[in-house]
């Protein structure tokens, strides 16, 4: 017995091959050469300052780390690449701090480009890809003003004599494409503000508490560096604190990366105390937020498959659809072949492929246990829906067959005594005819009243017309006994509530009459928290049989295809008590 999960990204990219040690190692012992290198500069000239080249060192170290760690352990993803490439950048640009002419214009060239990659790595956070057109277009048009601009600038003397690539020192010229680099950077700084807050309220308030933190963070970083390149003044009074203040911040979105990944590989401890938990064998609901703890994902949901139906239905029966949003995810799991359920949970936890196939294997047979148990409401829902179509149905058979009755025979018997009585008129001198016509004449209004009667037992017309009230009151009127009613409603509910209570009412009142051996009888309707509440009463002898007769057990089907409960209380000597509750909000 196996239970496999395949995860289904939003992107359906395709794995790759994990990066060999040897590369890794060489990336990283380069990547950290350059910090090295502006440290000890630092340390040994008293023209760099160290807490500067400390901060960039800062954000080059972690970033460099981080990526190798993340394209080590998911290499399908490009984030960690662009992680490496944003940490390299910073290192190089760090170069600027160096005496040595080659190396500082290397370190000018790459003065700005790390801002356009850090936008880059929090925009394609966390499948390492941008999600629209849109964002492509927005980081194109970063890096085209980080290393197009870049070169204009150092074309045109910008970084005075020491740049290698000074081709016209032209200040002026130099200072506006600077100030163009600078501002549409701060712009295209803000706009990727606003689609990470998009992004953020498209994904609603359940998101794991690490991604939430680094989203944050990312935008804040963008603030800062928006913030850092308004204006094109290096020598504010405000520009060293900002500057250090932008670089400790986006030195730390690594770092909380790298806490998400610990807190990921934590995550997979939590397996063994869900395999404790599933051992008491929870509910549905239990089993789901024990799920959900496993995976730190609150926002987990639990879709099960049923084939008869072919479609997912959540914990209820009721069909559920998976995700196509990009900020969620499903993983599909199957046991020994067969679909079973599915998880639909946060995007990030794409990138944890063992934990969701440690989850998915530790909660198989309870997944499965839950997946009868959500057949089984599914079925029920189906089962209620049937009835309550079934006796819908049947209610507009009878008011057809009602108003037939009533446009078809009684009309006919009512026009035949007409006719009698003109022809009765002709045969003044005839009394022996007279006599036949006048007997036939009523035995016709019998059979009209008698006609009557199946009309309102097949459709009470009174109802239709008058409301509930006076539909009950007729009742209580025609019955063989006192009955004292109490209605207390003060508007008209729809029709199958009413439907339902006039019948209750009505076949209430007529067991009374047949088997109760009553003096008189109580009926009361009134409203009480959404429901019609019905309550027939009589003082008789009790004992009535509610399993072997057809009408009460008929009146508990339409009440409870209404969603509603029929109680009967029939104590041997004490009465018989009937109370109907029906929605009716």
């Amino acid at each position: 017995m196996t239970l496999s999960a395949a995860v289904e990204a939003p992107d359906g990219r395709v794995f790759s091959r994990q990066p060999q040690l040897w590369l890794v190692a060489a990336i990283a012992a380069a990547g950290c050469a350059a910090p090295a290198r502006s440290v000890a500069l630092a340390l040994t000239s008293n023209d760099v300052d160290l807490v500067q080249a400390g901060l960039l060192d800062w954000i080059t170290v972690p970033y460099i780390l981080a990526g190798l760690i993340a394209w080590w352990r998911r290499p399908e993803s490009r984030l960690g690449l662009l992680m490496i490439a944003g940490g390299v950048a910073s290192g190089l640009s760090a170069l600027q701090l160096t005496h040595v002419d080659v190396l500082y214009t290397i370190g000018a060239a790459f003065d700005i480009l790390p801002a356009a990659l850090f936008l880059h790595v929090f925009l394609a956070f966390p499948e390492g890809r941008l999600r629209s057109r849109f964002e492509r277009v927005l980081v194109g048009a970063a890096y085209t003003g980080a290393i197009g601009l870049q070169l204009v600038k150092l074309s045109l003397g910008a970084f005075g004599p020491r740049s290698l690539l000074e081709v016209s020192a032209r200040p002026a010229l130099a200072s506006a494409a600077q100030h163009v680099q600078l501002l549409s950077l701060s712009a295209i700084c803000v706009v990727g503000i606003g689609v990470l807050a998009a992004r953020r309220r498209r994904a609603g308030r359940h998101r794991r508490r690490s991604l939430a933190l680094l989203i944050d963070l990312f935008a804040v970083g963008l603030v800062l560096i928006a913030a850092l390149f308004v204006d094109g003044n290096f020598q504010g009074p405000w520009f060293q604190p900002l500057q250090r203040t932008t670089l400790a911040v986006i030195g730390l979105s690594p770092i909380v990366f790298l806490l998400g990944l610990l807190d990921a590989r934590l995550a997979r401890s939590a397996v063994g105390e869900l395999v404790i938990e599933l051992r008491a064998d929870p509910e549905a609901h239990d089993l789901r937020d024990a799920l959900a703890r496993a995976l730190h994902d609150p926002s987990l949901t639990l879709a099960y498959w049923l084939p008869d139906f072919e479609t997912y239905v959540d914990l209820e029966g009721r069909p559920l659809a998976l995700p196509k949003n990009p900020a969620r995810a499903s993983t599909v799991l199957d046991r020994d072949g067969r679909q079973v359920a599915a998880l639909i949970h946060d995007s990030e936890l794409v990138e944890e492929r063992e934990l969701l196939d440690a989850v998915g294997a530790a909660a198989g047979i309870a997944l499965e246990n839950g997946r009868l148990q959500a057949d089984l409401r599914a079925r029920v829902e189906e089962l209620k829906g049937s009835r309550t179509r079934v006796i819908e149905a049947g209610q507009k058979e009878r008011q057809r067959l009602e108003r037939n009755l009533h446009d078809g025979a009684q009309q006919r018997l009512i026009a035949l005594s007409l006719r009698l009585s003109l022809l009765e008129q002709r045969l003044v001198e005839q009394p022996d005819a007279r006599a036949q016509l006048d007997s036939a004449r009523h035995e016709i209004a019998l059979s009209l009243e008698e006609l009557r009667a199946v009309a309102r037992g097949i459709h009470p017309a009174v109802l239709t017309a008058h409301g509930l009230a006076v539909a009950l009151e007729s009742l209580a009127a025609a019955a063989s006994l006192p009955v004292r009613l109490t209605v207390e409603i003060d508007r008209r509910l729809p029709e199958h509530v009413e439907v339902a209570a006039y019948y209750v009412v009505s076949e209430s009142l007529a067991n009374v009459a047949k088997h109760a051996q009553a003096t008189h009888a109580s009926v009361e309707v009134a409203e009480h928290a959404n429901s019609l509440v019905v309550e027939v009463l009589d003082d008789g002898v009790g004992g009535a049989d509610t399993e072997r007769g057809s009408g009460l057990r008929g009146l508990a089907d339409r009440v409870e295809a209404l969603g509603g409960r029929l109680k009967v209380w029939t104590p041997q000597g004490g009465g018989t008590r009937v109370q109907a509750a029906i929605p009716c909000a």
